[in-house]
């Protein structure tokens, strides 16, 4: 069995930095939507000054609901051989009517850091790194979900996407007995207790899923759990993944399994002080392995 490791003292600074993130979106922000209009936006210049500030240029793909306009943060890596071959690495910057911490600063931390490490990296493919915004309600599985607007756009330039990596709350894990539930009919396939990283997909997505899980094992000893599912199985879908299944791109989540785990899912109780940054760390770590592969 594996025993998560508890947050403490660490040469390693990525621990640190992914807390900073975090503390800054969801405890000096906080709530972030289009009820918290300035808040959203706050947030989206903090993460662009973030990509900014590892010299990344930045883009936008703006968007009008009403009299607001909403944007979702696009950074582009070209690939040294393979250019019009494009991997995506994505999450989703807004909250619902709560901090935040987990659904979902800390996978727009994860995603900072993951550019950080690959900035230097030469890479066959393209990666972007997209900073996506409305996914929570009332927008979500709707046409002004930002994912949704990517992806409808993506198609009509028929972007040649080879796969997408979403990252979906990476951050809350527990070592208690019964803290892990699964979806009816999993329940005997997957572990119980809630000390694991969860990356899943369809049949569509199997492929670069099993490159995903690969690579991340070699890079890291922390535990991955995988599985092929259909979109109906509760809990799959239940993301920015949605809108890739929706347009036909294959498409992985990278999640700690939400309200599977996490008893703060959607609450004001989901704080930065219930996350373990030592263990976001290794995740990062991880999935920083899975891009490289897949962008070769």
């Amino acid at each position: 069995a594996y025993t998560i490791r508890e947050n403490a003292t660490s040469t390693d600074t990525t621990p640190e930095r992914l807390k900073k993130h975090v503390y800054k979106l969801a405890h000096e922000i906080g709530e972030r939507n289009i009820r918290n209009y300035s808040r959203l936006n706050e947030a989206a210049d903090y993460i662009t000054d973030q990509f900014r500030s590892l010299d990344y240029k930045v883009d936008f793909q703006v968007y009008r609901i009403r009299d607001k306009y909403f944007k979702n943060i696009i950074v582009t890596k070209d690939g040294n051989k393979r250019p019009d071959e494009i991997i995506i690495l994505g999450a989703h910057y807004d909250s619902k009517n709560n901090p935040g911490a987990d659904d979902n600063a800390s996978a727009i931390a994860g995603l900072l850091e993951i550019a950080r490490a690959l900035k230097d990296t030469k890479t066959d493919r393209t990666i972007k790194f997209i900073a996506f915004t409305n996914e929570e309600p009332p927008f979500f599985k709707k046409k002004h979900m930002g994912s949704m607007i990517y992806t409808k756009a993506a198609v009509k330039n028929r972007d040649n996407i080879k796969g997408a990596v979403i990252l979906e709350m990476i951050g809350y894990f527990s070592n208690k007995p019964r803290s892990q539930r699964h979806p009816l009919g999993f329940s005997f396939s997957y572990p119980t207790i809630g000390n694991f990283i969860g990356a899943m997909g369809g049949s569509k997505s199997k492929r670069i899923l099993k490159y995903i899980v690969w690579s991340f094992r070699r890079a890291t000893k922390f535990p991955i759990e995988w599985m092929v599912v259909p979109r109906l199985v509760l809990g799959v879908g239940m993301s920015d993944d949605w809108a890739f299944w929706k347009t036909g791109f294959p498409v992985v989540m990278i999640t700690d399994t939400a309200y599977f785990r996490n008893p703060n899912y959607h609450k004001r109780s989901d704080t930065y002080d219930t996350l373990n940054y030592e263990n976001m760390s290794q995740v990062v770590k991880g999935i920083t392995a899975s891009l490289r592969t897949l962008a070769r």
